[in-house]
């Protein structure tokens, strides 16, 4: 068994086809098969079912892929500390969650950068679960989120705080109206999906009224806030989002913001607690930290 094919089993494991895992490995398609082929008939265990053009994992290959994760994550480790002795450094990867990653981090990143020109700073996009997924499998080095995170393997230090508005269209006729009880289910609802940071802020709201999203009426789900807030100003709905994100939309009278006590939503910084942290990702971190609100949100 080899790092490669340990590579190749995970990489088709999370895409689930064998095509797109090897353009993302830059290999051709047989060499992939050939991997797995070989690391079946090795130890002479099923690790896919082949369902015409796609492939899912078996249950050996369920149990198999946290400890090939693992390998790798121990692997990749091993190569960072090495990288460091030699006085090497890596591109260092950043997995951040949407609204962080378009307003909070860009001048952040900017500036620390310009202090150390011979650094590479990768930065990886998702919602909230995506990064928290992203940092416990060791595909990024330090993670930035919005909503909250579950796993016990992370360590989590508060960074910003963001204020959240309830947004409609400028001409909505909806009754969402500073001057009428406001009544979270009359209103249609665009929302972000499931593991977003955003979404939660939704969840929240309908929480304090002793409601689940599936109390309210839903009229779209969207995977990004520049979506969200291009369908409320053509009328879609309401939504409850980042200031960030709308504010010049409210500006220019795009949309209308309704008054609503929101309350705060946390920006956090996310790292593994065992993972290697070289000095540079640790230099980051530290600077990170340093350039953090420690003012909450009104």
């Amino acid at each position: 068994m080899t790092l490669d094919q340990l590579k190749i089993f995970v990489e088709v494991a999370e895409m689930r086809h064998v095509t797109k895992a090897a353009k993302a490995l830059g290999l051709s398609q047989s060499a992939i098969s050939s991997a797995i082929i070989s690391l079946e008939s090795k130890y002479e265990i099923r690790l896919f079912d082949r369902v015409g053009r796609r492939i899912r994992l078996t249950e050996n290959g369920k149990i198999f892929l946290p400890e090939a994760r693992a390998v790798l994550n121990r692997a990749n480790m091993a190569k960072s500390i090495l990288q460091d002795l030699a006085g090497h450094h890596g591109p260092v990867a950043i997995g951040a969650s949407q609204t962080i990653a378009a307003h909070w981090l860009p001048r952040r990143l900017a500036t620390f950068q310009a202090a150390n020109p011979r650094l590479r700073l990768d930065v990886v996009i998702g919602n909230t679960q995506d990064i928290e997924t992203a940092v416990v499998e060791g595909k990024v080095n330090v993670g930035l989120v919005e909503g909250p995170t579950q796993s016990p393997a992370l360590e989590r230090q508060h960074i910003d705080y963001d204020k959240l508005v309830l947004v409609v269209a400028a001409d909505d006729p909806s009754p969402v109206s500073p001057s009428k009880k406001f009544d979270i289910k009359s209103i249609n609802w665009v929302i972000r999906e499931t593991g977003s940071g955003t979404r939660r802020g939704i969840e929240d709201l309908a929480a304090l009224e002793g409601l689940t999203l599936d109390d309210l009426s839903i009229s779209l789900v969207l995977p990004s806030n520049e979506a969200i807030r291009e369908a409320i100003e053509a009328g879609a709905g309401a939504t409850i989002i980042s200031r960030h994100v709308v504010a010049s939309a409210i500006e220019h009278g795009r949309l209308r913001e309704i008054p609503v006590n929101l309350p705060a939503r946390e920006y956090a910084l996310v790292l593994h607690r065992e993972h290697y942290k070289s000095p540079v990702v640790r230099d980051l971190i530290d600077y990170l930290l340093d350039n953090a609100s420690v003012t909450k949100a009104s």
